[in-house]
């Protein structure tokens, strides 16, 4: 019989649900990964469902006090969630800890997405050995962020919907937008130039790094902006999520 695994991580996206052991000491899935389609209704309850099924695909796999780490597009503050910008809107006011941990009888540990994806980035990707201020962005369907400081997290900072010239910023700036809109590079980086600038006026990062699925194809468009701090493409992409939601419910179990 193989090892155990000692820690599971989970992504809770808008069309799919993915999950993976994690090998912390690599900061890469320890097998491969287990991906649902989100449903159709993504309530907590079915969302829940969808959790524990692929907890269960694993469970030969885990350890029997292997914690779980699960990400949710919102903030989560004290394992409830208090937003719902990108998630159905009956997830306000959830204890999203004791949901999951209920549904699948582990410890659970529940977390903002774009903070998951930078602690990701913090222990083995682009912000590995930095000190300092570190801002991640990810920049999808909105823009999520995770700041850290000297490698600490300061949870739930939500800059994405900082007002911008009259407008929530990630109306503007995400990569939906540019889509949407079918804008072009430059004309999108322009938009992105205006967005970091009123970031670092505000909190004078020393790195940013630069996450979501767009972060593929960061050549088109990072060369094109101009900041006061190094601003360097994410390294883990669409893994981020799953490894960053393990290390942080194994480090708080």
């Amino acid at each position: 019989m193989g090892k155990k695994h000692d820690v599971l991580g989970i992504d809770i996206g808008g069309s799919g649900i993915k999950g993976a052991p994690v090998d912390l000491e690599v900061g890469e899935f320890a097998t491969d990964r287990q991906r649902i389609p989100t449903p159709e209704e993504s309530t907590p309850d079915a969302v829940a469902e969808v959790v524990a099924e692929i907890v269960e695909k694993f469970a030969g796999d885990l350890d029997k006090h292997a914690p779980l780490g699960i990400t949710v597009p919102a903030v989560v503050h004290h394992g409830t969630v208090r937003t719902a910008a990108n998630i159905d809107p009956s997830w306000i006011g959830t204890d999203a800890d004791h949901l999951f941990s209920k549904a699948v009888g582990r410890r659970v540990h529940v977390m903002n997405d774009a903070d998951a994806a930078g602690v990701a980035e913090m222990h083995y990707g682009a912000g590995r050995g930095n000190d300092g201020v570190v801002l991640l962005t990810t920049l999808g369907t909105g823009i999520g962020t995770a700041l850290f400081m000297d490698g600490e997290l300061l949870p739930n900072t939500e800059l994405g919907h900082l007002e911008l010239d009259g407008h929530d910023a990630e109306t503007r700036a995400a990569s939906s937008a540019r889509e949407d809109e079918d804008l072009s590079w430059e004309e999108w980086a322009e938009r992105l130039q205006r967005y970091y600038s009123h970031v670092e006026d505000l909190l004078w990062p020393d790195l940013i790094i630069v996450g979501g699925g767009v972060s593929k194809k960061a050549d088109k468009y990072l060369p094109l902006l101009h900041t006061r701090a190094p601003i360097v493409p994410a390294m883990l992409k669409n893994d981020a999520g799953i490894i960053g939601a393990a290390w942080q419910a194994k480090h708080l179990s």
